[in-house]
């Protein structure tokens, strides 16, 4: 360096200390730029406030869906039964248990099954309900599966006799010439022997000849 500017270029130590404030200046500036231009992380707690405001939420099973629709069950519904009382002409007359949904057929057989000439005047596709009796065996005219509650698969009508199929011993008992002995005697026939298909069956019934059959021939039905 020439002589002459040896002393005007030659620092001090003020100037070392502007230089060194310079330095800090400009470390402190390039470090705010570098803070600023990196982007906010956002916590997850924080990244959706509508979501974690409004959880899903799960229909219960069988529960109505939105718009009226109703959510079918996730499994099946139970089958259920059906006790019914079948009488007359069948192996085994009784109480039958039986799925629902079941019908007449299905019980007869359940109870031994029958000859076909027995089956006249029942439909046995019709389902059954609960309670009803069918009585396997009953004539055309007379009811042969009576529902629930209709009093008796051939109970008389008013006037129209006493039904020797339906009628209780108490009843039987109002027919001329028939006492205790043999209004059991007729009960009991028709638990033997399942149902009356016909009134001159009662000449098989002890106790009964044809003297007292012609008198109770048109008091009776089945």
């Amino acid at each position: 360096m020439p002589e002459p500017l040896r002393g005007r270029v030659s620092l001090g130590p003020w100037h070392l200390v502007v230089v060194s404030l310079v330095l800090v200046a400009g470390l402190a500036v390039a470090c705010w730029w570098m803070i600023r231009a990196d982007p906010e992380v956002v916590p997850a707690s924080r990244a959706s406030p509508s979501a974690s405001a409004s959880p899903l939420v799960s229909l219960p099973t069988g529960s109505a869906a939105p718009g009226g629709v109703a959510a079918m069950p996730s499994g099946g519904a139970s089958a259920g039964t059906v006790t019914v009382d079948v009488e007359g002409k069948v192996p085994k007359p009784g109480i039958v248990v039986l799925p629902v949904g079941s019908r007449v057929v299905d019980a007869v057989e359940a109870a031994g099954g029958a000859p076909h000439k027995h089956l006249t005047g029942l439909n046995l596709a019709a389902v059954l309900s609960d309670g009803q009796q069918i009585v396997v065996g009953a004539p055309n005219g007379g009811a042969g599966a009576a529902a629930p509650g209709s009093g008796g698969p051939a109970a008389a009508a008013p006037g129209a006799g006493v039904s020797l199929n339906a009628a209780s011993q108490e009843e039987l008992e109002t027919l001329p010439g028939v006492g205790p002995v043999t209004a059991q005697a007729i009960i009991d026939w028709r638990t033997t022997n399942g149902a009356f298909t016909s009134i001159d069956e009662l000449l098989e019934v002890d106790g009964i000849g044809p003297k007292t059959f012609d008198s109770l021939e048109p008091l009776v039905t089945l």
